[in-house]
């Protein structure tokens, strides 16, 4: 009775001193303890209370004795309620440690990704049974596989299933099998895996462009059908060969006071338009390097311009848009185009050469075609100038805009119905947008603040690629006839040419964005007359890998 005594009063009082409670004891009971059995019991009440830390005000855990425990010596958890298939899935996302933050920014990370979803697949169909067979595309795969995984199944149960099928069944697992793994397993990593897309980081040239202006209204860089590249620099409009990387000076308007502020290659790569800062737009003959004619008509600089065969059309300062055919004397085929109150900034012919579409400094997103002097369609939704305009060669009448710094935004538009389809926030000013000849993606530039080139892919609008380089805005773009890569321009006052998209073209037709049913057409690779493929002149990986890719200057 006394050591149960001593023991309640030692748990509930721990703090207390141990004469104390031998007092309180004594008192109660009147009784003398053994000496040596005190001895040891105050030894070893020292002893714990020595190693009991300060700062642990808890009490100690109570005794089995005293409280003993109402479950068994198993313990089984309850599983109701676990989801193990979405834990399965938010595995890597809930376990990344700081090397795997590093390894984010390698090329290798398709190659990680890849694999980790093949894993993810295996596990889901040996543990949920969800049957996977093939992974097609690993930028969209991680909503695949979700999709895919039953969503009320419990991970383990302990009953025997048999399953019944007919022998040529493929969902049976032959008696002779070695394989550990299901039918569907085998099938899963069987399947051929899609070559990894690898997007260099880092352009293969880099031209020096002085005096390359730092305006986002203008259009100073164009290239055609013929692989030679235009650009506008101050007074001059100097031509670079890709195939032989030539450089020449096509024209000089320093002799007349002016400056170019816009260039435009027609479709067959013969010609190219000038517009000049006092509203002229000036037709040349490359091939020969003469000046064909001089159209008049613009009372303000022409900052875009678009050839729809021989028509051109002129987007100015002044508000403004000119529609001329140059085999005609002007006035005779002059259509003037009213619907901005400020500045044109982009002007796109869409890929059927049916309907233009112009944006400008009024925020305002117009859609024009041959008949009408007024716009047919307009959308209002941006909040800054739209420059950056981008038909669609693969789905007709899909457009794509781009708003200036206060909008951020690239919107895509159905022409066909006149709605808007969707919107992506890309954190920037958007200048350019073009669309892969090839596959159904797009490349943007951007300006403030970031200075980006980013690839999407559509309609996910997932990023691809993120490339960086240019000090300042990257205010001008121009693709090669081949589709493949794409040249981009800045105020810092170089020329970065970058591979981006795939030279795998597309078997698919093109079909129409209106709902409830697909138009045939043309595949639009055979329909466009391209020219020959670009040659640049490739360098050796350790030139790849140096600090600064071969540089080489435009004006000599």
């Amino acid at each position: 009775m006394y050591t149960t005594v001593l023991t309640v009063l030692y748990c509930v009082s721990p703090a207390s001193g141990f004469s104390r409670v031998m007092f309180v004891v004594r008192s109660l009971l009147n009784f003398k303890m053994d000496p040596q059995y005190e001895y040891r019991l105050l030894r070893q009440i020292n002893h714990q209370n020595d190693n009991r830390s300060p700062t642990n005000t808890a009490p100690p855990a109570a005794s089995p004795i005293m409280s003993p425990s109402k479950l068994g010596d198993r313990f089984i958890p309850t599983r109701v309620g676990a989801k193990w298939d979405i834990n399965f899935h938010r595995l890597s996302e809930n376990e990344k440690s700081a090397n795997q933050t590093k390894k984010a920014k390698e090329p290798s990370t398709d190659i990680v990704k890849a694999d980790g979803l093949t894993y993810t697949a295996l596990l889901k169909n040996e543990l949920l049974g969800a049957g996977i067979e093939r992974i097609q595309d690993p930028q969209t795969e991680d909503s695949h596989l979700l999709l895919l995984t039953p969503e009320k199944r419990r991970l383990f149960t302990y009953t025997l299933e048999l399953k019944r099928g007919s022998p040529a069944s493929d969902t049976n697992l032959s008696p002779y099998s070695l394989s550990p793994v299901s039918n569907k397993s085998q099938k899963l990593l069987r399947s051929p895996r899609k070559p990894t897309r690898k997007i260099p980081k880092i352009p293969f040239k880099v031209l020096d462009a002085p005096e390359l202006q730092d305006d986002f209204y203008l259009n100073l860089v164009d290239w055609s059908s013929l692989n030679v590249l235009s650009v506008g620099l101050g007074t001059c409009v100097y031509l670079w060969s890709a195939c032989t990387s030539q450089v020449t000076r096509l024209c000089d308007l320093s002799v007349e006071g002016d400056s170019v502020t816009s260039v435009g290659w027609s479709e067959r790569g013969n010609l190219v338009a000038v517009g000049t800062q006092k509203g002229y737009v000036q037709i040349w003959d490359a091939g020969g390097g003469k000046k064909l004619s001089t159209l008049e008509g613009h009372s303000a600089r022409v900052g875009a311009l678009a050839w729809n065969a021989d028509q051109l059309s002129s987007g100015s300062r002044d508000r403004m848009i000119l529609q001329r055919d140059i085999r005609t004397p002007p006035l005779q085929s002059e259509r003037r185009l009213h619907g901005h109150r400020q500045e044109v900034c982009g002007l796109k012919w869409s890929t059927d050469n049916q309907l233009l579409a112009s944006g400008g400094n009024d925020n305002k997103l117009l859609v024009w075609n041959h008949s009408s002097l007024s716009p047919v369609q307009a959308y209002t939704n941006h909040l800054a100038a739209v420059k950056a305009i981008a038909w669609s060669p693969h789905q007709h009448g899909l457009l794509a805009s781009g708003g200036g710094t206060a909008d951020r935004c690239i919107r895509f538009w159905n022409t066909l119905t006149s709605q808007p389809l969707q919107c992506v926030d890309t954190g920037s000013q958007v200048c350019n947008l073009a669309w892969s000849k090839h596959t159904n993606e797009l490349v943007s530039t951007h300006g403030y603040s970031q200075n980006q080139i980013l690839v999407w892919k559509y309609p996910s609008l997932t990023q691809v690629a993120k490339l960086t380089g240019h000090s300042y805005r990257v205010l001008y773009l121009a693709m090669s006839p081949d589709g493949e890569a794409i040249v981009t321009g800045a105020g810092d006052e170089t020329l970065r040419f970058w591979n981006v998209f795939s030279k795998t073209r597309s078997t698919k037709e093109s079909v129409s964005v209106r709902k409830g049913g697909v138009i045939e057409r043309v595949l639009f690779a055979f329909a466009q007359k391209e020219g020959p493929l670009y040659h640049f002149t490739r360098y050796t990986v350790s030139s790849l890998t140096s600090r600064k890719p071969p540089r080489h200057t435009m004006a000599k």
